[in-house]
């Protein structure tokens, strides 16, 4: 599919003028007030909103970044953790003030969408290994209450979205390299003539790794057609794909083989050879209309499949258990959905109202095998680390089914109230098609339902700072790997797991500046009841637990204040203090099993700083430095082992060559400048210590953008 996009793209006309939008001089033009649409559904400005939500912008020739994981943008944004395990078999972790910080791979907790299709499925397991950035346009992160409008497992909602066309029309490259044999090529051509406008986008990615055993390939695509259709019509064919073939996973490592060898695989990973190959592609189709001068119809239809094959090192001891999965996971999962909106523009008692309202339906089928990850009997013909036997078969199916509504009311001159509410219901079922006479029919089902409303109010003190805050209801359901095990060793899914359900609430203040800075503060608060935590973890086998309550609060600051001539600083701070209310017993950590009152919540560290100093324009020379620091964090419920906290610096240069024609910027970042070694991410709740992910030390790339307009 990707080949063809290309011969599409390069038979594409490009004969528009050429246009620039930068000064004579390389100065940065002011920027326009950032609209977004994620709190709301309803274009407008991230000022006006009653929430707490920021705006990346993607890409651009003065970026200095080689675009490919998404920690490299959400690493700016206020209350979001979002670390680059050197892992790519287990993909980035991205927690949001607390949510998701329990997730072992993957994303939980959070909301992921690509132009308004998921990236979480309905249990609520998510991924970024398909966001595409060489040609997205910005990511959209929305913290807060207003998350719960977006459903289960919505501690908060990060989407990306694909640029429009652009005209005149352009071909693309990006080609960059680095430490550890690591590089990077992008190609893409985007264009729009008359009514019709495309952006396609084709990226591989390459790396040895840091690690031992963590080579890795990530091959992305990703396509958008406009199509305007007669008045007011607008038609949106959108396709991504993504494939991860054999990407080693060297697993976390204990506080001794981390002191030892920062850079060694943890033993059993190259025992069985760990590994993860992932395939998916999918397609959507999104077709907006205006209905006369107030109203519009937005209709969403997306259809995808996903492949993969994990081999994990679970020990063959363990698989003599009837009961066990095995040490090889295999899925074949296809999802799908629509979501049907409705939005009126107006007046109510002669006051401006907007007003959304809409039927959403997910859903996934999955056809689960596991089987042994060793062939042999005995000790000296055992072969470890290949297909075995069967151990596993079963189809697990989950849906959702949601109706929400939101408006936002402008009551008065100063004053604004937002109002929502979304009725979810989400159903898993499983079918055992693996019964033998040690090992039952385990089939089953469990819906799960939840109502949860939200509400804001902004009050404009002056007109360039408001004031807001806004409360509302979300829960999480338990993901199909989290019911995946019953406690006492029994088989089939653990369908008596409860939903975590939570009230949020934050307070909030926006200034903009008359310079074109901005400053945002917000003070937050989420009380969760049947949070979801870990019962034990043994021979491959983790059992989750509903454990009564848990509190997360704390602060945020964003800043973005121009400081006179070229220069501009960035900070991203985040206070966090998050913690379980209730004692449970967790028997997951090797040294402990009872967790006190009090305790820390795993994998959220108290206190996360993100600052950048930049110098330059939009031509000629840049320069910019930044400085990312992180509090100590746990690694199990127990709070028995902890990575310390760090401080790490980075810098990079470029130049900006721009001409009617084309546009080339070189550039080269150094990462971790002064070499320090610390403990970049780590593994919650890894029963044998195997917690800990190393970070490399001081690490180089350089890169070339190349932009060609005809």
């Amino acid at each position: 599919m990707a080949a063809a996009l290309c011969a599409v793209a390069v038979a594409l006309p490009l004969d528009a003028p050429a246009q620039s939008s930068t000064s004579a001089s390389g100065s940065k033009p002011r920027s326009l007030p950032t609209i977004v649409v994620t709190a709301t559904r309803i274009p407008e400005p991230a000022f006006d909103v009653p929430a707490s939500i920021t705006a990346v912008k993607v890409g651009g020739p003065d970026a200095d970044t080689p675009g490919i994981n998404a920690s490299e943008y959400l690493r700016g944004v206020p209350g979001v953790l979002a670390r680059d395990r050197q892992n790519y078999a287990q993909d980035e972790q991205i927690s949001i003030r607390g949510f998701g910080s329990r997730s072992t791979f993957g994303v939980r907790g959070v909301r992921l969408y690509t132009d308004g299709i998921p990236a979480t499925m309905p249990d609520g397991q998510g991924q970024v290994s398909n966001f595409d950035f060489g040609s997205a346009d910005r990511i959209e992160v929305l913290r807060g209450p207003f998350s719960a409008l977006y459903g289960n497992s919505s501690g908060g909602v990060i989407q990306i979205f694909t640029a429009d066309g652009s005209n005149p029309p352009e071909l693309l490259g990006r080609f960059g390299a680095g430490s550890y044999g690591a590089w990077n090529t992008d190609f893409g051509a985007r264009g729009l003539h008359g009514g019709f406008g495309y952006n396609l986008d084709l990226s591989e990615f390459h790396a040895d790794g840091f690690r031992r055993h963590s080579r890795a390939e990530r091959i992305n695509g990703n396509a958008k057609f406009d199509l305007r259709i007669g008045s007011g019509g607008k038609l949106t064919v959108l396709l991504n794909t993504v494939a991860l073939p054999e990407t080693q996973d060297p697993q976390g490592l204990t506080r001794a083989q981390y002191q030892a060898d920062p850079r060694q695989a943890a033993p059993s990973a190259l025992e069985f050879n760990t590994r993860k190959s992932v395939h998916q592609w999918q397609g959507g189709v999104v077709y907006t209309q205006e209905v006369g001068e107030h109203q519009s119809l937005r209709a969403l239809v997306y259809y995808g499949q996903r492949g993969v094959q994990q081999f994990l090192s679970v020990p063959p001891i363990a698989q003599k258990n009837p009961l066990s999965s095995g040490g090889v996971v295999d899925l074949y999962s296809i999802y799908s959905g629509t979501d049907l909106r409705w939005t009126w523009k107006g007046a109510l008692a002669g006051r401006p109202l907007d007003f959304a309202a809409g039927i959403a339906y997910d859903r996934e089928d999955q056809h689960r095998n596991g089987y042994d990850n060793f062939v042999g009997d005995t000790p000296s013909g055992i072969r470890l680390g290949v297909v075995g036997a069967l151990r596993r078969d079963e189809q697990d199916n989950v849906y959702d089914l949601a109706q929400y509504a939101q408006g936002t009311w402008r009551f008065a001159d100063r004053w604004s109230l937002t109002l929502g509410a979304r009725h979810s219901v989400v159903r898993f079922g499983s079918t055992d098609f693996y019964v033998t006479s040690n090992n039952p029919n385990d089939s089953g089902h469990v819906a799960y339902g939840s109502t949860d409303p939200v509400a804001g109010l902004m009050f404009r003190a002056a007109p360039h700072w408001h004031l807001y805050a806004s409360y509302g209801n979300g829960f999480e359901t338990p993901t199909f790997s989290e019911i995946g095990y019953r406690p006492n060793g029994a088989g089939g899914l653990n369908f008596d797991l409860r939903p975590a359900r939570s009230k949020n609430a934050e307070i909030g203040s926006k200034w903009e500046f008359a310079d074109g800075g901005r400053l945002d503060l917000a003070l937050f608060e989420a009380n969760t009841r049947d949070e979801i935590a870990v019962l034990s973890s043994f021979g491959g086998r983790t059992i989750y637990q509903n454990v009564g309550a848990s509190r997360r609060r704390g602060a945020e600051l964003g800043l973005q204040q121009p400081l006179g001539g070229l220069w501009q600083l960035d900070v991203a701070y985040t206070y966090l203090d998050a913690r379980f209310s209730n004692a449970f017993s967790d028997c997951s950590a090797p040294t402990a099993c009872e967790v006190a009152a009090g305790t820390r919540i795993p994998g959220t560290p108290r206190q996360l700083l993100h600052a950048g100093l930049r110098w330059g324009g939009n031509l000629g020379w840049h320069a910019g430095a930044t400085i990312d620091a992180a509090g100590a964090v746990s690694a199990d419920d127990a709070g028995t082992l902890v990575a310390p906290g760090y401080a790490i610096a980075g810098v990079n240069a470029g130049y900006v060559f721009n001409t009617a024609r084309r546009q080339i910027a070189p550039y080269v970042r150094i990462g971790n400048l002064f070499d320090h070694s610390y403990i970049g991410s780590v593994i919650v709740d890894q029963a044998n210590g195997g917690s800990f992910e190393p970070a490399p030390g001081r690490t180089f790339w350089v890169g070339i953008d190349v932009t060609l307009r005809r």
